[in-house]
């Protein structure tokens, strides 16, 4: 869930230019790319909903060596695996309701042992009904494998941290690699 790449206009000669003036002198442009995501960061920090702050605090910021590429937000598997949910409050849910699965005639049916689905209106191939699912309801708590689970709004954090923060960043970037040319075609070979 990190915002993997920076994009500098697609210009891949430009890239390759900043690259090897990186490894012949000190370029200014991890500073301003560091500066950049440093800002976005702290603004997903202050954007992303908190129950405990965990997922605040897990997000972080990586620039390379060369300054070309930011890494910004969960990094690491360990991470992706523990705050998995940041997803489902970024985009929401659209929820689910059990109701298609329920038979029509759930009331007549009496007993334990009864199937809950109408299976009519599945097919395909990952059809439900090569397996028969026991009716667990007692009239009124569901504790089968089909319950209506509400829609969950989204809580935009992720984008919007980037869109708040992207002329100003994009405007330093930019002035960097400016200064960064600008120094490598004057010959100074020190920082």
């Amino acid at each position: 869930m990190a915002v993997r790449r920076s994009r500098m206009s697609g210009d891949f000669k430009l890239r390759r230019t900043l690259r090897n003036i990186h490894t012949m002198m000190d370029n200014e442009l991890k500073p301003a790319m560091q500066s950049g995501a440093d800002q976005i960061l702290q603004t997903m920090r202050n954007l992303v909903p908190k129950d405990t702050g965990a997922a605040a605090a897990a997000l972080e910021a990586f620039v390379s060596a060369s300054g070309l590429d930011a890494q910004i937000g969960l990094r690491g598997k360990r991470n992706n695996r523990r705050f998995f949910y940041l997803r489902f409050v970024e985009y929401g849910t659209k929820g689910y309701s059990g109701k298609l699965y329920h038979r029509a005639d759930a009331d007549a049916v009496s007993g334990s042992h009864t199937t809950n689905r109408d299976r009519s209106q599945l097919s395909g191939k990952n059809r439900l009904g090569r397996r028969d699912t026991k009716n667990k309801s007692d009239g009124t708590t569901f504790f089968g494998k089909y319950p209506d689970i509400p829609a969950r709004p989204a809580h935009p954090w992720l984008r919007p941290a980037l869109d708040v923060n992207r002329d100003v960043v994009l405007a330093d970037i930019a002035e960097a690699v400016r200064r960064t040319l600008r120094k490598a075609s004057e010959g100074s070979a020190d920082g």
